[in-house]
């Protein structure tokens, strides 16, 4: 194989997939590992580095055997946003990464946020400095590395004490590949210490890491994520047998990769990935903030640009929920694993049941929600349950609350850009789902474009930023050349009952919201 071409890599949180893609964005070899997740009492949620790396390695040199002897012009990742790893000086993680969805340090945060007086639970100066330089805050609930490192503080001190850096997911990738201790301006974000005013120039701002909590020596450099980390370590190149003059692009967060991998590239193009977690997201030329709706633009891949991205805490993860607790977990009930083709036997299951899953309703919060209600406390449920309810309208209710709380963050997502969206592209996982694509449309009013190989988006999106860091292209040419497969247009006879269903699933959050505040206060 003398193709020039990107080992790109797409570290999530259900495992790592690693892929050869050539300059034009087309996928030539890729294969995937699942990586365990460890979930801890008080809203806990661990990963193990090693596995990360293990996987990463079973993956690359599978697909550099596949290809025979490629032609590999660098290597990128794209990871799961938000995880944290202490790392000592010997670059060793000094415990589990604290993955994202992980909100034991909501507690830990309340020694930073401000005073007595607050505004939407901040210190109003302090809520006013963050939102002028960062573009945001940290979350309340707990669920960002600026609330990571205040538990790690407090409830690990040991681990701090010896702690040279922290690092987030793509971060340590970049270790692990070349040695070098950094960060990219969209992995640093959600530390809330970085000046963003100039999406060209992120830089540290000694206020912010004074407020943090955080030593300053513990945050790593700065650099692009079109930026050269270096070149793999002796270690590393043996590993995966390739030269160690092989360049390792700094890559970044899952959210700036996704939306170059679906070809929105150009303002307000709009992408809706699928995957464990949702987001609607499209680059914009201006920072801005929309503290009701826990919204902002922040820092990306793209020059001169920034990104809006609308976080959905919990998509795909209710459907490895109730496959692995419910459907298929090791106990005396399931003495069977799940079939290999589950999610293809999901969507056949669902399409039995007609739009509105006969009168089902079901709240996709299985681990609380980020946007458009910041809100740790709230739950899953399936509503209006019955002795005729069905496993198909149970299972498609599901697909139906993930698209009705994307609707719920559409209606703030296009006030933020100042128009209505005329098209979402749709990646990840989920987007493989010809019925899920035409719920989407159903419900959000909108057409939903699927665009070709979704799965593939986000080694697609870090092949894209390492062949710009190269300088082996563009990001609007690059972005031009993904196909689309084709186009869900809204069904107009469905309109009226998903008005109708949108209006009584927002009307369960405020229905119900006190009682699981009252039965999750722990």
């Amino acid at each position: 194989m003398t193709t020039p071409c990107i080992l790109a890599v797409d570290l999530g949180t259900s495992g790592c997939k690693t892929a050869l893609v050539d300059l034009d964005g087309v996928v030539l070899h890729w294969a995937f590992e699942p990586v365990e997740t460890l979930y801890l009492p008080s809203g806990g949620a661990e990963q193990r580095p090693d596995d990360w790396w293990a996987a990463f390695v079973a993956t690359a040199r599978k697909v550099l055997a596949d290809a025979g002897n490629p032609e590999v012009k660098g290597i990128c990742c794209s990871t799961q946003g938000e995880g944290t790893i202490a790392i000592d000086k010997d670059g060793k993680a000094l415990m589990n990464a604290i993955l994202w969805m992980d909100a034991r340090g909501a507690k830990n945060l309340e020694s930073i946020l401000g005073g007595p007086i607050r505004v939407a639970g901040y210190g109003p100066l302090k809520l006013l400095r963050w939102i002028r330089l960062t573009g945001g805050a940290p979350s309340l609930t707990g669920k960002d590395p600026a609330s990571h490192m205040l538990f790690v503080r407090d409830e690990y001190p040991e681990v701090y004490a010896r702690c040279d850096k922290f690092l987030t997911v793509p971060d340590y990738m970049n270790l692990r590949l070349t040695g070098r201790r950094v960060c990219s301006p969209d992995s640093i974000l959600t530390s809330w210490v970085t000046d963003n005013r100039d999406p060209d120039n992120v830089k540290y701002h000694p206020a912010l890491i004074a407020n943090s909590g955080i030593d300053a020596d513990k945050f790593p450099e700065i650099i692009p994520c079109t930026g050269e980390v270096g070149t793999l370590s002796e270690q590393t190149a043996n590993e995966l047998g390739l030269p160690a003059s092989t360049p390792v692009i700094a890559g970044g967060m899952d959210t700036t990769a996704a939306g170059i991998g679906a070809g929105a590239v150009k303002d307000f193009e709009t992408h809706l990935y699928l995957g464990t977690s949702s987001w609607l997201a499209a680059h914009v030329p201006f920072k801005k903030t929309d503290i009701l709706s826990a919204l902002a633009s922040v820092p990306c891949a793209v020059p001169g640009k920034y990104q809006l991205v609308a976080l959905q805490a919990s998509a795909g993860g209710n459907l490895t929920f109730l496959r692995d607790r419910v459907l298929f977990p090791d106990d005396a009930l399931s003495p069977t694993p799940a079939p290999d083709d589950f999610f293809a036997r999901l969507n056949e299951v669902a399409a039995n049941s007609p739009a509105g899953s006969n009168g089902v309703l079901y709240a996709p919060w299985i681990y609380g929600e980020r946007a458009p209600i910041e809100d740790r406390t709230i739950r899953a449920a399936f509503h209006n349950l019955s002795l005729d309810t069905t496993r198909a309208d149970m299972v498609r209710a599901m697909l139906e609350g993930i698209a009705l709380n994307t609707r719920w963050l559409l209606q703030p997502f296009e006030k933020f850009i100042g128009r209505k969206v005329e098209g979402i592209r749709v990646v990840g996982g989920g987007g493989q789902s010809e019925l899920w694509r035409q719920i989407l449309a159903d419900v959000l009013d909108r057409p939903v474009l699927a665009v070709a190989d979704p799965i593939q988006a986000n080694v697609r999106g870090a092949a894209m930023i390492a062949a710009v860091g190269l300088g082996l292209a563009d990001f609007e040419t690059a972005a031009a050349r993904i196909p689309v497969d084709s186009t869900h247009e809204p069904n107009p006879a469905h309109r009226g009952l998903y008005d109708e269903r949108f209006a009584r699933f927002t009307e369960s959050y405020k229905r119900n919201a006190v009682l699981y505040r009252r039965l999750n206060r722990g």
